[in-house]
């Protein structure tokens, strides 16, 4: 520690590798005093000026703010707050293009000025030494302080060390051209300055403070000395004019002689470094209760008519400052915010003045085009090595440079790309014109970029490795819940009590329930199905209409067949039959057709034997039968009723006549009998059509019937009457036969073979009685003809 202090003294100071000697054109501004400028007409103030976080906003459009009024308020030790340089109303609160290398736009609050630039009640503090250490962080922190010579860390966070300090470094280099803005300060308000050391002073407790300055500023250095000089504590560090030598790392080199490692804060080595401004805003905070809502800026360039360093309100654009110092170029082609070396190109004018804003340029055609601009054209990198020799980092420009375009980014961390101070020593030596900072600024935020997703991703697995442990949690303490609740349940229904009675109760009523519901899906599903397959009933609902229609046809037809081929019946009997209006006029004829039946019976009673009257009382009684059959018939429609009473008529008529001419012919008459009965049976059959399948098997099953039963009756008669006999049965049975056909759907293949069976089956057994011998037809005629009818 005494060799530092000692060769300090006798100005023996050490150095930092590279660095270069620009032109430091500084005479532009600094024979010339800070001057105050006027309010704009609008002042733009981003929501984040420093590294770190946004506060929150704590006024909304329309709201009246009163001068030095916090704006944004956090309790994050990274956030710091900013407020408003002047009285005047939220216009709008909306992204606007920010002071940054991207060009990029954040969120900005837009403040029009009232003129009256009114302050908000102060409290000023006459004696700091009755201010405690937090207090004192306190308004420090309340007055948005961050670091105004550099990156712009937040102020409270560097002074809120636990750390033991050797060395309280002040920075007032100011190595960067044309840059004077610390120079002024210094000269003109040196005393505030030295109230803002002595609190870091009082802060930190450091062993020694040392103010390093360049020697190219001799008044600051005598003013500094003169300030000083009772203070023994404080030694004021006139170190050589190279560039950067204003940079942390590098000045701390220079006047302790200790490197700073890659990734360590110089607070850990004991060292803790301040800006000559910030200290100024420090002792405005804590004594005069000022925010810092403005600053001294540099505006030089050849291109203006009066450079000269200004005090700015925080969010005054930049346009507005040239305008105060007589920039001339409408086109306003070339704007720089910061040295020649360090700043960037503005896109606009209308960028605001930030807290880190030092110096606006305005150069001239024959400036721009110097070495350290990027106006000339890129080349190919020639290998010369020049940016590795100047490098104040002892860095590989050139391999950075390669692995940046490459988007390297894991060989980039490999070459400390962080280390990099962006003081444009390599792009201004480089002779292939390559802006290497240009380069190196685009890979540091895409470095930054993933790492932030890389860390909310890491954070998403924390989070869901912690909500899957947690739901194992849960569901374990449900199954162990659920189980002590089953057990308990399951004790106290076998403790035999009115407890358990009810808790049976309760469970058997719970497995209703689910019951009902389940049977309620059920039938839903069912009613669901039936709604699909509505379409598919209906076609067959039209299926059976068409082949209801077709059947009716068919039994049209065959009606036809059977009165051709039963020629005993006239042809001209169905045309005498009136048309029928309705059902009831159908039973009147069938009652006239009666009783004309029974009249001819009366008549013939006299005039025939015995044996006459009795077949004229079973025709009688035959022709009862058929017109009840013919009552019960009556369909639903009128055509269906004029052919059974037609049918009806015939008959009686049939039955009138053979009886008159002889008594003899009762073996012809029993034959028209039996073809009467099987009409009879037909028509029947052929009336009442069957609405499905069963019906249609119930008129073949008694056809079949029938037919055997006749077979039988006549196993005994040989001679040609019973031959025409049996042709008639077989007629009768395949008439049957054809009609219950005809009833048969035509998709029902079965009910088809069944009937073409039947028919075969009555044909043989027509023939083989055919071949055999019976009795003489009288005996067929002796029989009663009711029972065989039966």
């Amino acid at each position: 520690m005494g060799s530092v202090i000692e060769r300090i003294k006798r100005a023996n100071f050490w150095t930092f590798h590279g660095g270069i000697h620009p032109p430091e054109q500084k005479f532009l501004t600094t024979d010339k005093p800070i001057r105050a400028v006027s309010i704009p007409e609008q002042l733009i103030l981003p929501l984040q000026q420093h590294i770190g976080i946004a506060a929150d906003l704590r006024v909304k459009v329309g709201d009246k703010v009163l001068k030095g009024q916090a704006l944004t308020q956090s309790m994050h030790p990274m956030a710091v707050p900013i407020h408003a340089p002047t009285s005047g109303t939220i216009t709008a609160i909306k992204n606007a293009v920010i002071a940054h290398p991207s060009g990029l736009s954040e969120l900005c609050l837009f403040i029009k000025p009232d003129g009256e630039d009114t302050w908000q009640e102060r409290h000023i503090c006459t004696d700091v030494s009755k201010l405690s250490h937090n207090e004192i962080i306190d308004k420090i922190s309340s007055a948005g302080i961050s670091g105004m010579g550099g990156a712009g860390f937040p102020t409270q966070v560097k002074i809120s060390t636990r750390d033991k300090i050797q060395f309280l470094i002040i920075n007032a280099a100011e190595c960067e051209p044309y840059i004077s803005a610390d120079d002024l300060l210094i000269r003109e308000h040196s005393p505030s300055i030295l109230d803002g050391i002595n609190i870091l002073d009082r802060l930190l407790s450091p062993e020694h403070i040392l103010i390093g300055i360049e020697n190219n500023k001799p008044e600051a250095i005598k003013v500094l000395q003169q300030a000083t000089a009772n203070n023994e504590k404080i030694q004021v560090c006139v170190v050589p004019t190279k560039y950067p030598t204003g940079g942390e790392k590098q000045l701390i080199q220079i006047l302790t002689g200790q490197e700073v490692p890659s990734g360590v804060f110089p607070s850990s080595m004991g060292i803790v470094m301040q800006n000559i401004a910030t200290c100024f805003a420090i002792a405005d905070a804590v004594i005069n209760d000022i925010p810092l809502i403005k600053r001294v800026v540099t505006v030089s360039g050849q291109a203006l008519q009066k450079p000269q360093n200004v005090w700015s309100l925080l969010g005054t654009p930049v346009g507005f400052l040239l305008e105060q110092c007589g920039y001339p170029n409408k086109d306003k082609k070339h704007i720089i915010m910061g040295g020649p070396m360090m700043g960037y190109s503005l896109p606009t004018d209308q960028v605001p003045v930030v807290k880190t804003t030092n110096c606006i340029l305005a150069p001239s055609e024959q400036e721009i085009s110097s070495p350290y601009s990027t106006g000339t054209k890129e080349v190919e990198c020639i290998r010369c090595g020049q940016c590795s020799d100047v490098c104040p980092s002892q860095l590989l420009p050139q391999e950075l440079q390669w692995s940046a375009k490459a988007k390297d980014h894991q060989q980039l961390d490999k070459l400390n790309l962080f280390d990099c101070i962006e003081c444009g020593a390599c792009a201004y030596v480089c002779p292939s014109q390559i802006p290497l900072v240009h380069y190196y600024r685009v890979a540091k935020s895409e470095i930054r970029q993933q790492k932030q997703l890389d860390l909310k991703a890491e954070h998403a697995k924390v989070r869901f490795e912690a909500r899957k442990e947690r739901l194992a949690r849960d569901k374990i303490a449900r199954e162990e819940k659920h189980k002590a609740a089953a057990e308990a349940r399951k004790a106290r229904m076998n403790s035999g009590t009115s407890e358990a009675k009810t808790e049976k109760s309760a469970v058997a009523a719970a497995l209703a329930r689910v019951k009902a519901k389940k049977a309620q899906q059920t039938q839903g599903s069912e009613n669901f199905t039936a709604q699909t397959e509505a379409p598919s009933v209906e076609n067959e609902q039209k299926s059976q209409v068409s082949a209801a229609i077709a059947r009716a046809k068919a039994k049209k037809l065959a009606a036809q067949q059977n009165t051709a081929t039963y020629k005993s019946e006239p042809q001209s009997a169905l045309g005498d039959v009136p048309p029928a209006i309705d059902d009831k006029k159908a039973k009147i004829a069938n009652a006239v057709a009666k009783a004309k039946a029974r009249k001819l019976a009366e008549k013939n009673k006299n005039s025939a034997d015995d044996s006459d009257l009795t077949l004229d009382n079973n025709i009688v009684n035959e022709a009862d039968a058929q017109a009840n059959q013919a009552d019960m018939l009556v369909p639903a429609d009128d055509k269906k009723a004029k052919i059974a009473k037609a049918v009806a008529k015939a008959k009686a008529r049939k039955l009138a006549e053979k009886n008159t001419n002889s008594a003899d012919n009762s073996d012809l008459i029993l034959d028209n009998n039996i073809v009467v009965e099987a009409d009879a049976q037909a028509n029947q059959t052929d009336m009442p059509v069957p609405a499905d399948d069963k019906k249609a098997k119930i008129a073949k099953a008694v056809a079949k019937a029938k037919a055997r039963k006749l077979a039988e009756k006549n196993n005994n008669s040989a001679d040609d009457s019973d031959l025409t006999l049996d042709n008639n049965i077989v007629i009768d049975t395949d008439a049957q036969a054809n009609q219950a056909d005809m009833l048969v759907p035509t998709d029902d293949k079965k009910a088809k073979i069944a009937a073409a069976i039947a028919k075969a089956k009555a044909r043989k057994l027509a023939q083989q009685q055919s071949k055999s011998t019976a009795n003489t037809s009288e005996e067929i005629t002796n029989k009663p003809v009711k029972s065989e009818l039966t």
